[in-house]
């Protein structure tokens, strides 16, 4: 011991550890070891002060400020219906381009929502082809795999049994 003035025991209570480079904490003003020294860590009191994030809109890119207590996604939404100023090229792009097909319906969606039987782009409501009264219908998908049509008398009803019989006939 030829130093004994050297270094600092860590003021974690469950360490205690001699360390010869502790490392000061900022908020609460007392010495730790590497293992003990994030604000976590030692379940700074004062942290909370020192770990402060400020959210950023992500239309214009500018900081918005957040007060205690608030949670940041309703103050940044709060910026954007508000007071954010959208760079001069991004004020004219919508968001919202897809109309809904449905007559009467004025809905718009971000995303394109096709209709697989009849192609038409729907809002989610009058996704569904019995929600928007789609009058093409095409081959129903369970078919994908057979190459003959089915025969004309055939209803959606009885597609599964008069598919049995199909493969039946073809494995004999």
């Amino acid at each position: 011991m030829e130093f004994p003035d050297l270094g600092k025991h860590c003021s974690e209570k469950t360490c205690k550890q001699l360390d010869f480079l502790p490392l000061k904490c900022d908020a609460c003003k007392q010495d730790f070891c590497k293992d003990h020294f994030t604000y976590a860590a030692h379940k700074c009191p004062l942290g909370f002060t020192k770990d402060v994030r400020v959210p950023v809109c992500p239309l214009c890119n500018s900081p918005v400020p957040v007060k205690r207590g608030e949670i940041p996604d309703v103050v940044v939404g709060a910026h954007m219906d508000g007071d954010c100023r959208r760079p001069p090229g991004q004020e004219t792009a919508k968001v919202f381009t897809f109309r809904c097909s449905r007559e009467g319906c004025r809905r718009r969606e971000m995303l394109r929502v096709a209709c697989e039987e009849c192609r038409g782009s729907f809002c989610l409501q009058h996704r569904h082809p019995l929600d928007h009264g789609c009058t093409r219908r095409g081959p129903p998908g369970s078919l994908a795999g057979c190459l003959e049509p089915r025969p004309s008398g055939a209803s959606r009803e009885g597609l599964g049994s008069w598919l049995a019989r199909h493969f039946r006939f073809k494995v004999k």
